[in-house]
């Protein structure tokens, strides 16, 4: 079981470091993005399924509350946490129109919308992306593999073109994690101004 271990954290450690690599550029772009969405006043509807789902959730507390600095609360909601809305529209529509009717009520021009799916191919994660294009918001895109569907919904995407779904979605929660300290250091600390 030892080697197993090692074998996972190695597994790990190679892929996010090869994804640094050739990837450091687009997160930097995102997170400028994010920033200039808040700065602007807008906000920032994060969503995905499953592990997405608790990536989105994650995700946007890191901006309501704080991430490392403590600073003005940013204006960042999950769209996968209102059960009653999930199943009200999973009952009465489809489950694929989960984030669709979201993002219809909530997004408005200048706003971001960052869909998250690891296989870049989830429905409800794709019509989302679609809706948000049609309300004049801005998108980001988190997807894995070779990117499925949403590459060309997104202003901004990062693909970890990766076969394992646990390597995709811990490389998706680095990158985020990344993503919330360059928009402290943008916003409020030593990229400001």
């Amino acid at each position: 079981m030892k080697k197993y271990i090692e074998d996972m954290f190695d597994e790990a450690i190679k892929a996010h470091k090869e994804f640094a690599l050739d990837h450091a550029g687009i997160i930097e772009e995102i997170a400028k993005t994010i920033a200039e969405c808040f700065e602007n006043g807008n906000k920032l509807l994060i969503f995905g399924n499953g592990g997405s789902a608790a990536d989105a959730q994650h995700i946007a507390a890191e901006f309501a509350s704080r991430f490392v600095m403590e600073r003005p609360p940013l204006a960042a909601v999950a769209l996968t946490t209102d059960t009653s809305l999930l199943t009200a529209v999973g009952n009465d529509y489809s489950f694929d129109e989960v984030f669709e009717k979201q993002v219809s009520a909530l997004a408005n021009s200048g706003d971001l919308v960052w869909g998250i799916s690891t296989s870049g191919n989830s429905e409800n994660v794709i019509r989302g992306l679609k809706r948000a294009i049609k309300c004049e918001a801005k998108t980001i895109g988190f997807a894995g593999k070779d990117g499925g569907k949403m590459p060309g919904l997104c202003d901004k995407i990062l693909i970890v073109d990766h076969q394992s779904t646990a390597r995709i979605q811990e490389i998706h929660i680095m990158s985020a994690h990344i993503i919330c300290g360059l928009v402290d250091e943008i916003m409020f600390g030593r990229f400001a101004g």
